[in-house]
């Protein structure tokens, strides 16, 4: 046990020990990872030495002794350094924090869909598409509201339109028309632009009326058929 006036911490310090062995008349000593001047302790075989009577550390990275060491004296340095709390969340269970945490340099929040976290290893972004898409942040609650809207709205069809408290009313609208503007087709090759099912299935359009610009074509691929107009909307 060191002998001297004991070291105390107050909540938000943190420190460690290192220790080496002198060699004989050794008087300069490198502290491994440098220290703050004036927040070091030294001991010598255990006894505290008085910084200015019997060391001295003044560049925060060496520390030299006024008396040389004899040799295998152990020299132990104590060095004192604000607390930091990265890494120290980590543990399974419960975990409380009180006040204000930031996070940088990226970190991860999990989504679960029906219980299973869909973010871990797989999912790198969630992507909103569609009009009617919206992030409201209540910034009271702490929450943040996502209405999706743009893929089916009062009617289960087309974007929802809304009661005048912004809430999604039992009607939706469908534009009259709309444009192929590149070349399409429809496949079963998985991750291909285009794919519309490994199985036979029908390539449907809800919109009256398609418009396939000049030079631009589109191929139906086998297993596949093309079901315009569905609802027979052009007829109203």
């Amino acid at each position: 046990m060191a002998i001297g006036r004991p070291v105390t911490l107050t909540p938000n310090v943190a420190s460690k020990i290192l220790n080496v062995s002198a060699t004989a008349g050794q008087t300069s000593f490198t502290v491994a990872g440098g220290y703050r001047i004036n927040e070091i302790s030294v001991f010598r075989n255990g006894v505290r030495l008085a910084e200015g009577s019997d060391f001295t550390a003044t560049d925060g990275a060496t520390v030299t002794l006024l008396s040389a060491a004899s040799l295998n004296d152990t020299i132990e340095f104590q060095l004192f350094d604000s607390f930091n709390i990265s890494g120290a969340i980590n543990s399974v269970g419960d975990q409380t924090l009180s006040g204000s945490l930031s996070a940088t340099g990226g970190f991860n929040i999990g989504i679960q869909s029906a219980g299973t976290d869909v973010t871990t290893g797989v999912v790198t972004a969630f992507n909103f598409v569609g009009s009617g898409n919206t992030f409201l942040y209540d910034a009271d609650a702490k929450t943040v509201d996502i209405s999706i809207s743009g893929s089916g709205g009062g009617g289960g069809l087309g974007t929802a339109i809304n009661y005048e408290d912004a809430t999604v009313s039992p009607f939706s609208y469908i534009d009259r028309e709309a444009i192929v503007k590149d070349n399409l087709n429809f496949n079963s090759t998985v991750g291909e632009t285009g794919f519309a099912g490994v199985n036979t299935s029908y390539v449907v359009s809800v919109i009256p009326k398609i418009i396939v610009s000049s030079g631009v074509g589109v191929t139906v691929g086998a297993r596949k058929t093309m079901v315009v107009d569905v609802l027979q909307l052009g007829e109203l």
